[in-house]
């Protein structure tokens, strides 16, 4: 489908017009005219500066501050925007900007200098004698710098409220084995550190992948390369230096965070694998918060009325801080989501909720979802071409492709040759899913190494379909293994698709539909069906899939139901 054209600039005046407006509900201590900036080069323990701003209300002598550390000067006004007016609300509020950008000396070298920079910025930031406490905050790439250096902060830290970010990077960059382009291809080219003109799918397609930075980007990136060859969850990539560091940063928090995220954010699956990491204490001063939203924290479930699914840019935050270093109380935790179709929150104490299974079986014969396995195997095939894969529309890992993110209206049931569609009777009561959905599959293929994605729906009463949950895997990572196995062509295997967990009630009347396909492009890079690391391979060949039902082969859709 053809992505809709995104006016970024009214998108930024729009935001800047909501930050604005959040803030005036609050008494402000002084106007936006009496808030100063001043700018230091902070040094680190290596010797180079970091470019830092301070806005602080005229005249005030000590007051809790702020800090954001970011990478981002395209995002400068609404960050600064945000600072002025946490000043005339009485803070201090300081941005520096991370090495080798916007003035900050050092070369530019995504993540790696993340740890190290912030820890020696805190501790900066604790020594001044106008600082009574610090908070800090930040979304993306923002809390990242935030989450680098959770485990070694100086007293004076209280809490950090962080958005939208994962610290697993593996969860975060493949799924079993194939890559999530659509977020890191994308940010690769828009951080290279240079211009990048290339175009963008066509820089998705290149073969090999590996190269595709000095051929068509111009400039080498050593971090790209190294990621996109490292599908393995046992690679040293991932179990070694900063992201070994970072994986374990949610098991040693000790103080109040809130732990934002939105159900088609891209590092949702990312977020909550760490959480599931988070210690006992660390769990009683966390609040999980997670809405119907995309990254930039704006609803995206269209299924269903949303009016209590908004999200704020700044109430939330003020509001945590406010509490934290200017009241002394501790904020609340636990874990707080909006359930989609129900329009409203639920407060729990952990997640995920304990549950049932409701199974939906795969039914050949008319193409159904039904309560009970097929008495009779039957089989189902289509050929899979990678050259023309299936485009990503209604998903929840895409950043570039901004307007296909999200719960959206579907296509009719089979609406290409190489999708195969299922569709259950209508459901005689609400269905709360809560979890994550999974759908077992047998399968064989005539390639030694080929994916297998999948789509869940709920289909409404006038019959549009809304997408709940999408996932997919490979033949080599069958069964999640963190490392790539064998396959004999013709054989048939059981695989599991999982997704990221949801909370979703599927109304009565409606209908569940899963369409079975190969491919996700680009949410994911398009598998060759050849074995081996993606990056590496020069060409493709189509494959045949067929999908196996019935008493010996229940290929099923799997809910977690409360």
């Amino acid at each position: 489908m053809a992505e809709a054209k995104v006016d970024m600039a009214e998108i930024q005046k729009k935001m800047l017009a909501e930050i604005q407006q959040e803030f005036d509900q609050f008494p402000a201590r002084c106007g936006l005219e009496d808030v100063e900036e001043t700018v230091e080069m902070v040094p680190m323990s290596d010797g180079v500066k970091l470019k830092t701003y301070i806005f602080r209300q005229k005249g005030i002598a000590c007051a809790p501050a702020l800090l954001v550390r970011t990478c981002y000067p395209g995002n400068q006004a609404g960050d600064f925007l945000k600072a002025r007016n946490f000043a005339a609300h009485g803070f201090f509020s300081v941005i520096q900007y991370c090495r080798g950008t916007e003035g900050s000396e050092g070369e530019w070298e995504p993540n790696f200098h993340e740890r190290s920079d912030g820890t020696d910025t805190i501790n900066w930031l604790a020594d001044q004698p106008w600082v009574e406490s610090i908070g800090y905050y930040g979304a993306s790439y923002l809390a990242l710098t935030g989450w680098a250096m959770i485990d070694s902060l100086p007293d004076k830290v209280k809490g950090m409220y962080l958005s939208v970010y994962g610290t697993n990077r593996y969860v975060s960059a493949f799924n079993d084995g194939l890559f999530r382009q659509d977020v890191l291809t994308s940010w690769a080219m828009d951080n290279a550190g240079v211009p990048v003109t290339a175009d963008y799918i066509q820089s998705c397609c290149y073969k090999p992948q590996v190269r595709v930075d000095e051929d068509l980007w111009g400039v080498k990136l050593p971090w790209y390369e190294q990621m996109i060859c490292s599908p393995d969850g046992t690679d040293d990539y991932w179990n070694t230096g900063f992201w070994s560091v970072l994986r374990e940063m949610p098991s040693r928090v000790k103080i109040p965070i809130v732990f934002e995220e939105g159900w088609y954010d891209h590092h949702l699956g990312s977020a909550l694998s760490g959480y599931r990491t988070m210690s006992g204490e660390g769990l009683e001063k966390c609040l999980l918060r997670i809405g119907p939203w995309n990254h930039g924290k704006y609803s995206v479930a269209n299924a269903h009325a949303c009016k209590n699914g908004g999200s704020n840019q700044i109430t939330d935050i003020y509001n945590f801080f406010n509490t934290l270093l200017k009241e002394g109380k501790e904020p609340e935790s636990g874990v707080s989501l909006y359930v989609i179709g129900e329009d409203r929150w639920i407060n729990e104490k952990q997640w995920p909720k304990v549950r049932d299974t409701k199974h939906l079986y795969l039914n050949m014969a008319d193409k159904s979802l039904c309560r009970d396995k097929q008495a009779k195997d039957s089989q189902r095939s289509f050929v899979y071409d990678p050259e023309n894969p299936v485009p990503s529309y209604g998903t929840e890992s895409c950043l570039k492709s901004w307007t296909a993110n999200g719960s959206l209206k579907q296509p009719e049931p089979d609406y290409r040759e190489d999708v195969i569609s299922f569709v259950s009777q209508p459901v005689t009561e609400d269905i709360a899913i809560m979890g994550k959905i999974n759908v077992d599959l047998y399968v064989s293929s005539d390639a030694q190494d080929t994916a297998f994605s999948v789509k869940i729906m709920e289909v409404l009463e006038n019959g549009e379909a809304y997408n709940i949950r999408s996932g997919i895997t490979t033949l080599a990572y069958r069964g999640h293994s963190s490392e790539r196995q064998t396959y004999t062509p013709g054989e048939i295997v059981k695989v599991n698709v999982d997704t990221w967990d949801i909370a979703w009630t599927i109304k009565k009347g409606s209908r569940i539909r899963v369409d079975i396909s190969s491919s996700d492009f680009p949410q994911y890079s398009v598998h060759t069906n050849y074995p081996g690391v993606w990056a590496l391979q020069e060409k493709t060949k189509k494959a045949v899939q067929t999908i196996y039902s019935g008493k010996e082969y229940p290929s099923a859709v799997n809910l977690p139901v409360v």
